[in-house]
């Protein structure tokens, strides 16, 4: 049984949001304003995607779920871009991201929908949703850290990526370690998820689905598999994106292009 909430048990909780607004006003930390605006933010758009979650798991139409994924996908393809040091120029990072964010989180969503999960049909909104849901946003968190830490280092390490160009070396092996660890950033949050859940933190997917009143167990069954697509989808997504973004920072005389890097004064 689902206890459910009141506007007025939402306005209660409201409150604290309020009082940390009021904390960070005395104190001058200058996130008071981003606070309301972020919270006020979250409701409509939370509230607005309720309503048409409603109407798509009414109609369990297909053409109305690839309209929302694709949605989705584009969003999630503009802010990976969006929060970078050194962001690509024009819509090049847009275009890698979105790319690497399709290729990674629909694979396995499609998958598990199709060869796991196995709903009827296939497409079932009350599954397809949350589950593309929560690869795109993790996979996009992983890919955008990975993309960030490539060319900050790549940018930062110029003088010595040049020598070690000049000197002979191939621009696979110049860039080799950066990519590395460009993954490893990128891979950490959901790294560092799987490695404490049950422990420290009762995951949100999991959390959800018991408050919901799903067994205990299953919830456990289904958490596991997100967490499993999760890191798959966020690992090929970053190697995607760090190896399409590599190769577009050396030209075809393996000479180190930074003029694709918007350089944020």
């Amino acid at each position: 049984m689902v206890i459910e909430l009141t506007p007025w048990d939402l306005l209660i909780a409201s409150v604290l949001i309020i009082l940390l607004a009021i904390t960070s006003l005395i104190l001058q930390l200058n996130i008071a304003k981003q606070l309301v605006i972020a919270a006020i933010r979250n409701v409509i758009q939370l509230l607005l995607v309720g309503y048409i979650l409603k109407l798509i798991f009414a109609s369990n139409n297909l053409f109305l779920l690839a309209l929302i994924s694709m949605v989705m996908l584009l969003v999630a393809g503009y802010e990976i871009n969006a929060r970078q040091k050194y962001p690509l120029k024009r819509w090049t990072g847009f275009k890698i991201g979105t790319s690497a964010l399709f290729l990674s989180s629909f694979t396995m969503a499609f998958m598990s929908l199709v060869v796991i999960i196995s709903p009827t049909p296939w497409y079932t909104p009350q599954y397809a949703i949350p589950l593309l849901g929560m690869l795109l946003g993790n996979t996009m968190n992983g890919i955008s850290l990975g993309m960030d830490k490539l060319n900050q280092s790549v940018y930062q390490q110029r003088l010595i990526i040049e020598q070690r160009l000049m000197l002979g070396q191939d621009f696979h092996e110049v860039i080799k370690d950066i990519r590395a660890e460009s993954v490893r950033t990128g891979m950490i949050p959901i790294i560092n998820s799987m490695a404490i859940a049950g422990l420290v933190s009762l995951p949100g997917m999991m959390t959800g689905q018991i408050l919901s009143g799903t067994p205990p167990v299953e919830a456990v069954k289904y958490q596991i598999l997100i967490f499993f697509l999760i890191s798959a989808g966020t690992g090929f997504g970053i190697m995607l994106a760090v190896w399409m973004i590599s190769k577009r920072l050396f030209d075809d005389r393996q000479r180190l292009n930074l003029e694709i890097l918007r350089i944020k004064s």
